[in-house]
């Protein structure tokens, strides 16, 4: 099975793909206030559930979704809502794919794409234009992290900021968050054990071979055990809506 397969049945119950609850995204998208004729485009858009958010809230917005693997529910989902005229997918990387600037854009959960975290705010910048607004999201360590979260996460302990570290980056970059949320356990365990279960439910009632049954039977097992064993309530993760105020007062 290819990464994408497995990250495609994992998001099955939960495509949002962030450990964000539904109305919790539909609040921070209607913070968004792009005008008419707006294009937005949602750097490593996954299942593309932002994205299409956007366009259910501010019908005059089209917008554009760039992943290095789509899943083909992202377009699926959209076709349901009747967004299809609305949306364009494109399979690239995010990192080096450019189609001028944006009025709003969108990263949540994908910094992984462009490096660090810094390295995908300064992706936000570049797609943005003047005086934008973007919405972005990204791990965060809720405490000073333990050795048991560094080693089931296998990551040093600056590869997450804390949240004040999230926001000092934010305005480094020339932007003010208008509005915030971070993720609750509730949040978190709803996500993990969803995409667990859903890897899980897929295996033992879908597979039709021995050994992507046991693959994503591994995946989920080690997806669970590394939150179980010292992610839990040490990872977390903060969305923002950003504005960009380096482009100084309008006229």
């Amino acid at each position: 099975m290819q990464r994408s397969e497995i990250f495609d049945i994992a998001h099955r119950r939960h495509p949002i793909a962030a450990p964000v609850a539904p109305d919790r995204l539909r609040e921070l998208v209607a913070w968004l206030s792009p005008s008419g004729g707006a294009r937005a485009v949602d750097l490593g858009c996954g299942e593309g559930e932002w994205l299409q958010e956007l366009l259910l809230i501010h019908p005059g917005t089209t917008g554009v979704g760039i992943d290095r693997m789509l899943p083909a529910s992202a377009a699926r989902r959209a076709g349901e809502r009747k967004l299809s005229d609305r949306v364009r997918w494109i399979e690239t990387d995010a990192a080096t794919w450019n189609d001028g600037l944006f009025d709003v854009v969108l990263c949540v959960g994908a910094s992984h794409a462009f490096g660090r975290m810094e390295d995908m705010l300064g992706a936000v910048r570049q797609h943005l234009r003047p005086g934008g607004q973007a919405l972005i999201g990204d791990s965060i360590w809720e405490g000073s992290p333990s050795a048991s979260a560094l080693a089931a996460l296998e990551v040093s302990a600056d590869a997450y900021p804390d949240l004040a570290g999230l926001v000092r980056a934010i305005r480094e970059h020339g932007f003010e968050p208008s509005y915030g949320h971070v993720s609750t356990l509730e949040e978190w365990d709803d996500y993990q054990f969803s995409w667990t279960g859903s890897l899980v439910d897929w295996a033992v009632r879908e597979a039709s071979t021995t050994e992507d049954r046991n693959q994503a039977l591994a995946a989920a097992c080690e997806n669970r055990d590394a939150w179980l064993s010292g992610a839990r309530r040490e990872l977390g993760f903060a969305t923002f809506v950003l504005h960009d105020v380096a482009a100084g007062v309008r006229d």
